[in-house]
């Protein structure tokens, strides 16, 4: 899968969430109080063609921006079913997404997209990009849906000090690992590191990332209409 876009994005990762978009609509809080802004991202279809992998993400804005808050939902079509389900991540902002108390996360970010598949298509790998605005804090988790166990996995570099993580894929060297990059703000050099299923986490040198998977546009992908409650 490769994805060529001009989206910014806080971490300048190689797969971008829709930051242009977030802030533009984050920055709106004043002007139309009480809106939310819904956004679909694109489709990863598994390399075995059974599987379709998409978010949609929620933008609360506030009348200050740095209470604004964002939410997402991955969801995952079994395309030979028609089933569809959601997947939740369980790092720090993600949990209940649409539903928890919105006074309890004001000013918190966290979106979750799909990156990429294993080779073959009975894994899926997002990225759960976690934020506050307004600050400094701002780093990548690794979330793995297994389809044998329909199961999902949380994983972040551990336990080694760093500010920042970005995940970049599947490990090239070791299929079974999600390879990131992790430094300290400021720090020219950052080292790449792999997560195993478990959590253990190791120093690599001269690893890549690899992913899987066809990125497919329809209709509904990109920036969708506004509601109001």
């Amino acid at each position: 899968m490769n994805i060529q876009s001009v989206q910014l994005d806080p971490l300048n990762s190689p797969h971008p969430i829709p930051w242009n978009w977030v802030t533009s609509v984050a920055l709106s809080g004043g002007a139309a109080p009480g809106h939310y802004g819904y956004y679909r991202s694109q489709s990863l279809v598994s390399p075995n063609g059974q599987y379709a992998a998409y978010s949609r993400i929620q933008v609360q804005p506030a009348v200050h921006f740095t209470q604004s808050r964002v939410v997402s939902a991955l969801f995952l079509e079994n395309l030979r079913t028609g089933t569809l389900q959601t997947l939740m991540a369980s790092s720090p902002f993600a949990n209940s997404p649409f539903t928890a108390k919105e006074s309890d996360q004001a000013g918190t970010i966290a979106v979750l997209i799909p990156i990429a598949w294993s080779e073959t298509g009975d894994r899926l790998l997002a990225r759960e990009f976690e934020s506050i605005f307004g600050s400094s804090i701002a780093s990548d988790f690794a979330v793995i849906w297994d389809s044998h166990t329909n199961q999902t996995q949380t994983l972040a570099p551990s336990p080694i000090n760093y500010s920042n993580a970005i995940l970049m894929g599947w490990s090239q060297t070791y299929p079974d690992q999600v390879l990131f990059q992790a430094g300290m703000m400021g720090e020219p050099h950052w080292n790449f590191y792999t997560v195993k299923i478990n959590g253990q986490t190791n120093l690599v040198r001269g690893d890549r990332p690899i992913t899987y998977g066809q990125v497919t546009t329809n209709i509904w992908a990109g920036p969708q209409a506004y509601s109001y409650r």
